[in-house]
């Protein structure tokens, strides 16, 4: 069987000339490629707070300070290319981590890849947290749960769960719905996800199964034409989970540090107020929060590779506190709440048991935070 690569989103990073169109082979690309001088770091305005890491910059040779990637996220739309801005350790890290995480097929088009990825996740943060009238963020977090358990039935790839949160979380601000169809919503949403990102798809008989017969497959085949035509067929989405990946790789963050990230990133898809952050910040925050609770034994060479990958997911110091705590009063009581399916399923012997880690119910205290 041919061998699915973890991350499927490559054909789409590109055109499909960019993709197909045969290029000249010029034999000056096979000649050795000359590196630049190496570069050091350099540390800038030690943070306040103890969870919340330095922003590293570069500083070449002449003197010349090349500044953080994303401190130009809204910049990026009218920028061809940030050769300039971005250091040559950090690029050429980034296309080997995009190589490894089976995001490119070729590493000529790795950069563009990461540009694309950094573009497009400005369109997926939405305005506001505000829902439409007669729901609630409790009514928003059952559903969500209530998905969860079912992509875990179905098997689906952890992409489509991301994918489908946020067309749910779209689809409740472009259309009208009831409040008796938002379970039927919520399963189009994820049937659309699917038709995205799987290879094999239920029936739409198994859906109606799934949903106990409350709704005929008529209503759901109905509903998804008008959730597509609400959202104009765009399906685009750029998951934190990719983001989350990249930067672990940079980071060279060990398997735990990554399952524990995980499960942060996905308890966010229960919390409302996160709709509003950058997939970047809340992979960057998950990622962060993780290294904080295993408390892991730090090296030299991984706390050179974090702070490289820092530059990556650097934004607002507001934004990350923000979303820190958030995520540290989510996890404080994930064991708690009814909405537990993230909780269970993170704490399998295949996830490290990462959610029953005794550090999560110490972290508040830790980072000062009032749950």
């Amino acid at each position: 069987d041919e061998r699915r690569a973890p991350l499927r989103t490559w054909a789409n990073a590109c055109g499909p000339i960019d993709r197909w169109q045969p290029v000249d082979v010029d034999e000056s690309r096979m000649a050795p490629v000359k590196l630049e001088p190496e570069r050091r770091w350099v540390r800038l305005l030690s943070c306040m707070s103890p969870f919340a890491q330095n922003i590293p910059v570069y500083l070449s040779s002449y003197g010349c300070v090349e500044e953080p990637v994303l401190l130009y996220p809204h910049g990026l739309q009218g920028l061809h290319s940030l050769q300039a801005l971005v250091p040559s350790l950090l690029r050429h890290e980034v296309e080997m981590a995009l190589e490894k995480l089976g995001l490119i097929w070729d590493r000529t088009y790795a950069w563009d890849v990461f540009l694309d990825m950094m573009r497009t996740q400005t369109w997926n943060a939405l305005p506001t947290a505000d829902l439409p009238r007669h729901f609630t963020d409790a009514t928003r977090a059952v559903l969500v749960d209530w998905l969860i358990q079912v992509h875990e039935t179905m098997h689906f790839q952890e992409e489509t769960l991301y994918l489908a949160i946020h067309l749910l979380n779209c689809s409740l601000r472009q259309i009208k719905v009831t409040t008796a169809n938002l379970q039927l919503l919520g399963m189009v949403c994820l049937f659309l996800a699917a038709k995205k990102e799987e290879c094999l798809l239920p029936e739409v008989s198994g859906l109606c199964y799934l949903m106990d017969h409350t709704y005929t497959k008529h209503q759901l085949l109905r509903l998804e034409r008008k959730v597509l035509c609400g959202l104009k067929f765009d399906l685009s989405y750029c998951p934190p989970l990719h983001f989350l990946l990249l930067l672990a790789s940079i980071a060279r963050c060990s398997a735990k540090v990554v399952w524990m990230a995980r499960y942060l990133l996905e308890l966010s898809l229960l919390e409302g107020q996160c709709v509003v952050f950058l997939p970047v910040h809340l992979a960057g925050a998950a990622l962060c929060l993780s290294r904080q609770v295993l408390q892991e034994p730090p090296t030299p060479e991984g706390e050179s590779a974090w702070c490289l990958a820092s530059s990556v997911h650097v934004g607002s110091e507001t934004a990350l506190l923000r979303i820190i705590h958030i995520l540290t009063n989510a996890a404080a009581k994930a064991h708690t709440r009814e909405t537990c399916a993230t909780f269970i399923k993170f704490s399998s012997p295949e996830t490290m048991h990462v959610s029953r880690h005794p550090g999560l119910k110490k972290i508040s205290a830790l980072l000062g935070i009032c749950t």
